[in-house]
């Protein structure tokens, strides 16, 4: 499997997957380029060697589902819907919640791999690391004109 040199943010991604009319092992390696950063240091595990595997063989749903088992643990398939030619596809963090409760993340394509895929990458999105400093931020400084007032009446 080929690997890409360059990066793709996710909105780039999710762009190329909304007008990828099928899965390929370019359009695989991109993802696993761009958002999967665990593959490359779990690359000789058993679930990896399986992505890979499955890749190889073009078994899209399979190794999109391995990917996902293997970079997001955490996320699971909550639901998939074919309706009128697109496949929708709904990830959650929480699936024991009822579905009204649950924020889950949704995606749709006409292929189910590629559905799953644009899932996936929103999901990785919402769940990567905030990066956040270790000193308190300073409110911005007010204008000059700045002046209290109280407002309370003591009558």
């Amino acid at each position: 499997m080929a690997l890409i040199s360059e990066y793709l943010d996710p909105n780039q991604l999710d762009d190329r997957l909304c007008h990828a009319p099928v899965a390929t092992p370019d359009l695989l390696s991109d993802v696993v380029q761009s958002i999967c950063p665990r593959f490359a240091s779990l690359r000789h595990t058993k679930r990896a060697a399986r992505a890979e595997q499955m890749i190889e063989l073009g078994a899209w749903t399979d190794a999109v589902l391995a990917l996902l088992a293997l970079e997001l643990p955490q996320w699971q398939i909550r639901r998939l819907a074919y309706d009128n030619g697109e496949w929708h596809c709904a990830l959650s963090s929480q699936r024991e919640m009822p579905e009204w409760l649950d924020q889950s993340i949704e995606a749709h394509h006409a292929d189910l791999p590629i559905a799953i895929l644009r899932a996936f990458v929103s999901a990785r999105q919402e769940s990567a690391p905030v990066a956040r400093s270790s000193v308190p931020a300073v409110p911005p400084a007010t204008g000059e004109f700045y002046e209290p007032v109280c407002c309370d009446n003591f009558i």
